[in-house]
């Protein structure tokens, strides 16, 4: 091989001398041609851009491209022979036949072509300032890479469809960031529909585009400012739009022309717009599919998705879910609406929103909406209709005929105008007949307060003077009964705990009261160098006895929410639970305002300051260490369901509450939202749901129902988190995917589901140890819980070759475009640092 490549060279300087040496010009002709050599090129006469042979990523192969030259980051534009590259040769690019061709040295037929019948000798081509490759025969563009786009999209090149030639410009991924070969995704415009772009995975929709409105396409996410590194030019895009017999295309570029900018479609199914800055590299100013709602039909037919709201998805105004529990949502008519006059029927308007689907929808371009109106009326099978241009002065509208698709709330949305019923039609004018009210009384405040002002202060102050006295009388009666108050608790517990009856229990469990002032010593006055970190309960600090025992305390936080009684039941529940899986509670203390939780000291922290750390400290996990860990929480969280002598629920198991001890064995930790099951109880209900997105099963979420195999979810999640080194929320910010779970369900229905192993631990786990952890993992978060395997069950799937069940695919969608907070009523989360421990009972 290596003679060959040498006598492939030593041909090239024959030519050489034959026909001279080509290094960085503009334009290439019948005589001259580009070897794979880094000083030869062709580059644009503004220096601008470059074409040349280069090897992507950690690729071997040469491909001829088109990138910036004056960017310190090679960014690749577009690619000649993207399907068939040059491998173990040198590479040629010249104009052979009349038409641009790729080379390998010595071989007659091109690896790739323009393929243009021209005459042969008659043609050049030139790399123009725009970046687009030309071939030119007789001064005239026969062929042009602005036609033939791969993932990128350049300022002022055309992205749509020529009717006339049936060219469609198209943009397909690349396979992965070292292959340029096309990828699973494509976006194009849709020529059969109203001016919609669409983007597909593997030809199905992925992600749609509304129509043009007359700015911008509707339904595409704002372009941010970004003042902070660019002038206020940037703020400003030029968008183009034509749609005429020839051809409908869609243009655009910044306004300042100094600025490099691309559209770029990658492998992972990303469609963003990015702007380069010197010191910053290329910045995102416009990302599609940035968050859930916009993935293509996430809600199903007749609803939309708000991704300001926990479940996501509604149903529109005159429908109503099917299930309860489809995340897919399949909305059906709460009535069957008549058609005809008379019959009552309206429209309401849903504002801020991306139009549905255009695909089943008709174009009115000179109705106003008061004809569009009435034109659907006259249809039965009208279902809404809509302004479609913002700047025509109400003219022009689109009217849709059947069900409603792809509908999604968002800030730069546009009104769209739902047909309803009659009683849907009272109701939405009874609930703006409130607002009305509401808003004409705030006007009625504000004429009147101005002449009230001096009454209220006069008020306010003697009430203020007489509230300070009163509250002075009262302060000690209050502290008296507090004391009173903390010393019977801590009698109560103390005698509960060493009841030998209590909690169906036998025996005593050795827990110390401890002074008050000897925590305060062990911990430095609560000092901040001993902080730990801090829970939902509060902060923890980390503390020493005086006999050299460390401990971790836990200090209850005044507005934890949680009071004496929700504090002596956590502490009961603690008290009655040893295993070596478990965290083991030393003692408590409850003294004047006081009560802290004194825990054993474990010195290699929480499962997630390791497993979503920085590479250094995820090496401390390799995978015999992440495998005992996963084991010894199964045991943990069977102890708790099955073996202990209570029948406990944590509710609230993460990664975050896995702590590790200094052999790095695993301790399930925070039982503040525990709750202790009767023998015969198998599942309970509440109105406070108390938990972390991500880790809660549907059922708990959305209903407020728990049971041992709402824990059993948690711990799938955990047990995938474990596998693949990432979060199960945020990770949509990564993958064009709702969240880890169903991101690693699609892998494991592929065959590929190795490919999200962690990389710190690829190369020496065994695969089908691993693999069997993923398909456990994925039968745990099932949406059914009747279908999760109880822990018993996953502790011997784990340590036993028997075959295993296919899971179900998880539609659960999980929050994750924002920061956590905490939950209680109303289904909020706590994030994966904080949990919220108010405490409520059966």
């Amino acid at each position: 091989m290596g003679s060959y490549r040498s006598l492939c060279i030593l041909g090239l300087f024959v030519i050489f001398d034959i026909f001279g040496s080509l290094h960085a010009l503009e334009t290439i002709t019948g005589t001259q041609f580009i070897t794979d050599d880094e000083n030869e090129s062709l580059v644009s006469s503004d220096g601008n851009f470059k074409l040349g042979f280069f090897s992507p990523g950690k690729s071997q192969a040469r491909y001829v491209g088109i990138w910036f030259n004056k960017i310190s980051e090679q960014t690749i534009v577009w690619v000649a022979n993207r399907e068939t590259p040059v491998r173990n040769s040198v590479g040629i690019f010249k104009i052979a036949d009349g038409n641009l061709a790729v080379f390998c040295c010595n071989q007659s037929s091109p690896l790739w072509s323009t393929n243009v019948s021209v005459p042969a000798q008659s043609s050049a081509a030139k790399l123009l300032d725009s970046g687009n490759l030309v071939l030119v025969a007789k001064e005239t563009i026969i062929w042009q890479s602005f036609d033939y786009p791969t993932n990128t999209i350049l300022p002022g090149m055309k992205f749509g469809w020529n009717r006339k030639t049936g060219l469609n410009h198209i943009l397909t991924s690349w396979k992965s960031i070292d292959d340029p070969t096309p990828g699973e995704f494509t976006s194009r415009i849709d020529p059969h529909s109203i001016r919609q772009i669409f983007l597909c995975k593997n030809s199905v929709p992925h992600w749609r585009s509304g129509p043009w409105n007359g700015r911008n396409m509707n339904g595409l996410p704002d372009i941010g400012s970004h003042k902070d590194y660019f002038t206020d030019q940037i703020d400003f895009i030029n968008i183009t739009f034509v749609n005429n017999d020839n051809e409908i295309y869609v243009q655009s570029s910044p306004k300042n022309v100094d600025i490099f900018s691309i559209i770029v479609l990658q492998s992972t199914g990303f469609l963003k717009r990015l702007i380069w800055h010197e010191s910053q590299g290329w910045i995102k100013v416009q990302v599609v599919l940035q968050d859930m709602c916009d993935e293509y039909m996430r809600c199903g037919p007749n609803a939309i998705c708000n991704q300001d709201t926990f479940t996501h998805c509604g149903c529109i105004p005159g429908f109503e879910r099917l299930y309860p529990h489809d995340w897919y949502l399949k909305c059906q008519e709460t009535r069957k609406k008549g058609c005809g006059k008379g019959d009552g029927e309206g429209f309401v308007r849903l504002e801020g929103v991306k139009f549905p689907d255009a695909r089943n929808s008709t174009l009115y371009s000179n109705m106003s909406l008061e004809e569009c109106e009435k034109e659907c009326l006259k249809s039965c099978n009208c279902t809404g209709y809509a302004n479609v241009y913002v700047n025509e002065m109400g003219r022009g509208c689109i009217a849709w005929y059947g069900e409603l698709r792809d509908m999604r709330r968002y800030k730069s949305g546009q009104d769209f105008y739902l047909r309803v019923d009659a009683l849907e039609l009272a109701a939405d004018a009874q609930k703006n007949a409130k607002v009305h009210v509401m808003a004409t009384k705030s006007t009625l405040v504000f004429i009147i307060v101005p002449h009230v002002v001096e009454t209220l202060l006069a008020a306010l102050c003697f009430y203020y003077l007489w509230r300070r006295n009163a509250k002075r009388k009262g302060q000690k009666q209050k502290q008296q009964r507090c004391q009173r108050l903390v010393l019977d608790s801590a009698r109560s517990l103390s005698n509960h705990i060493d009841s030998p009856n209590s909690s169906g229990g036998s025996g005593s469990t050795e827990l110390t009261l401890f002074e008050l002032s000897t925590v305060t010593a062990a911990t430095d006055h609560f000092s901040s160098a001993n902080k730990l970190g801090r829970g939902g309960f509060g902060p923890v600090y980390k503390g020493q006895l005086p006999n050299g025992q460390e401990i971790a305390v836990k200090r209850l936080s005044t507005n934890s929410g949680q009071g004496i009684l929700e504090f002596e039941n956590e502490v009961l529940v603690i008290a009655k639970l040893q295993h070596r899986n478990l965290i083991r509670l030393l003692g408590y203390c409850i003294e004047k305002e006081e009560k802290l939780l004194i825990y054993e000291f474990l010195p290699n922290k929480s499962l997630d300051y390791l497993i979503f750390a920085d590479q250094s400290r995820k090496q401390l996990l390799d995978w015999k260490t992440r495998f005992d860990i996963i084991l010894g929480i199964t045991r943990g969280i069977l102890y708790l369901h099955q073996d202990s002598r209570l029948k406990i629920i944590h509710r609230d198991l993460k990664v975050s509450n896995i702590l590790l001890d200094g052999e790095m064995q695993p301790k399930i930790s925070d039982f503040g939202t525990a709750r202790i099951f009767a023998t015969n109880e198998t599942q309970a209900n509440t109105k406070r749901v108390v938990g972390t997105c991500g880790y809660m099963s549907i059922e708990y979420a959305l209903d407020g129902l728990f049971s041992m195999k709402s824990d059993v979810f948690s711990f799938g999640v955990i047990l995938l988190e474990i596998v693949s080194g990432k979060k199960n929320r945020g990770f949509f910010h990564d993958y064009p995917y709702a969240n880890l779970i169903q991101y690693m369900w699609e892998l494991w229905r592929d065959g590929k589901a190795l490919e999200i192993v962690d990389s710190c631990i690829y190369d020496s786990c065994p695969a089908n140890e691993v693999m069997r952890c993923i398909q456990v993992g994925l039968l745990c978060v099932q949406d059914n819980a009747k279908d999760r395997p109880s822990m018993s069950n996953v502790v011997f799937m784990l340590s036993n070759e028997t075959v295993l069940p296919s899971p179900k695919k998880s539609s659960f969608p999980v929050r994750y475009s924002e920061p956590d907070s905490s939950t209680t009523t109303g289904t909020k989360c706590s994030n994966n640092e904080v949990t919220n421990t108010t405490f409520d009972g059966r």
